[in-house]
């Protein structure tokens, strides 16, 4: 298939990147024209056209429905491509916003476009830096119609079965087949977006508990305690032994353990948490159904709470931020 993708940061890129090696056609546009070139280098050859704008890139698809995919941060950006494709593309194409926008301006947007003949389909995409090798999970809304025609996209992107086990039970009927390669069309336009962000709210909280106990093991060996019940604990082969079989392990573990034995004190992060907005929506929509996330809050409160002066804790979560994402410490990237 033929797609136009805009925006090629550090998962723009790669997307692109793989979508090219899966035999796909991409149209490559970045308000960074070396970008656009690097990313060109980097595709299959033959693969790749640039494109100098929104409305160049239009006239380059040639395809019976245009696909257009935006990679940008949520808010303006966003909102202001939306806006101008929205007066671009034509009947029964269809506009892809695979970043992490608010699922209300999903459903907002759709609505607007579904006026033009336009479809809007929101993915929610996990995989961070490593989605170019090991694949993109991904939620996404959006109608049958839109979803299904690009599902050899989505295909692409997934990791697929890879050598995850398969979950008993899931003979059953009633589950989507396409849940155990990776991607699911979870309902309606603003639906992937709502489970990303609940995704990533869980997320919070995970990496909370493990950077709180790294830093109570860390802190073993404090004055404060008697001398006989103090302990210099390893903190790298402590992460990497909970790797090995325990109830713990999980990727967020796999790039700890990295970061810890590449610098078991983490001198090389501050600390200085930044959180991307998804916390935040979440425990706002579990006030709007009144449903208790405490430890989502109290998860968000602390990266906060991080700005002001950091801890052992609080360098853990850099490190697995920078992991999972490439995020820099004292930005939202």
């Amino acid at each position: 298939m033929q797609i136009g993708i805009v925006g090629l940061g550090k998962m723009g890129g790669n997307i692109s990147v793989r979508l090219t090696r899966h035999g796909h056609d991409v149209v490559l546009f970045d308000r960074d024209p070396e970008v656009v070139s690097k990313v060109g280098a980097r595709a299959e050859a033959g693969k790749t056209k640039p494109a100098t704008g929104l409305k160049d890139m239009v006239g380059k698809l040639t395809a019976d429905r245009k696909i257009i995919w935006l990679m940008l941060p949520a808010g303006e950006v966003t909102e202001a491509a939306v806006k101008e494709l929205g007066g671009l593309l034509g009947k029964n194409d269809i506009l892809i916003d695979g970043g992490n926008s608010f699922y209300k301006d999903d459903i907002r947007r759709a609505a607007e476009l579904a006026k033009k003949g336009i479809h809007y389909v929101d993915v929610g995409t996990s995989g961070g830096v490593w989605g170019l090798e090991r694949g993109y999970c991904m939620m996404y809304g959006g109608t049958k119609d839109a979803t299904d025609h690009i599902d050899p996209i989505l295909r692409a992107l997934a990791p697929g079965l890879g050598d995850v086990p398969r979950t008993p039970g899931r003979d059953k009927p009633g589950m989507d087949p396409r849940a155990e390669l990776g991607y699911l069309h979870c309902g309606p336009a603003g639906s992937g977006h709502f489970v990303k962000m609940v995704h990533n709210g869980i997320e919070y909280g995970i990496m909370q508990a493990f950077a709180e106990g790294f830093d109570v093991m860390k802190s073993k060996n404090s004055t404060a305690l008697p001398e006989d019940q103090r302990f210099e604990l390893n903190m790298p082969d402590i992460a990497e032994v909970w790797r090995r079989g325990s109830v713990v392990s999980s990727w967020l573990l796999d790039l700890s353990a990295q970061a810890l034995a590449n610098n078991p004190d983490l001198s090389n992060y501050k600390g200085d948490v930044a959180d991307s907005g998804e916390g935040r929506w979440t425990i706002e929509a579990a006030i709007e159904e009144a449903v208790p996330v405490p430890v989502i809050t109290a998860s968000l409160f602390t990266r906060f709470r991080s700005r002001t002066g950091n801890n052992y804790a609080e360098k853990m979560l850099s490190a697995m931020r920078f992991g999972f994402g490439g995020h820099i410490e004292g930005t939202n990237n």
